[in-house]
């Protein structure tokens, strides 16, 4: 890996140059998640698609884990509705839907 501003190699992956501080990598930056109801991913509501992404599990996990606390804590239910009105719905994909729609080559009519 070399500097590109002062030339120095170094032998191993470094963000910053020690001698003239510039900055060799970029910094990987966190996308912020948001604990929003489901569209793609529910069967009632999309509360618990939505938990499951929000925590990276898998979505029938949690949807076990939410009968067990329906079932045996008598809450699930209840905490249910509470996310169903709480937790807002995924937006609609429209940016990526209007650019493929407009991508698409026509064919030409025969004449």
């Amino acid at each position: 890996m070399f500097c590109p501003q002062c030339g120095k190699e170094y032998a191993q992956r470094v963000n910053f140059c020690c001698h003239c501080g510039t900055a060799l990598s970029i910094p990987v930056t966190h996308i912020e998640k948001k604990l929003r109801r489901s569209r793609k991913d529910s069967k009632i509501a999309g509360v618990c698609g939505g938990f499951a992404d929000y925590l990276d599990l898998d979505s029938t996990l949690v949807r076990i884990l939410w009968l067990m606390l329906a079932f045996f804590g008598g809450w699930g239910v209840i905490g249910y509705f509470i996310a169903w009105i709480v937790m807002p719905e995924e937006p609609l994909p429209q940016a990526a839907a209007a650019t493929a729609g407009a991508a698409i080559p026509q064919p030409a009519g025969n004449q």
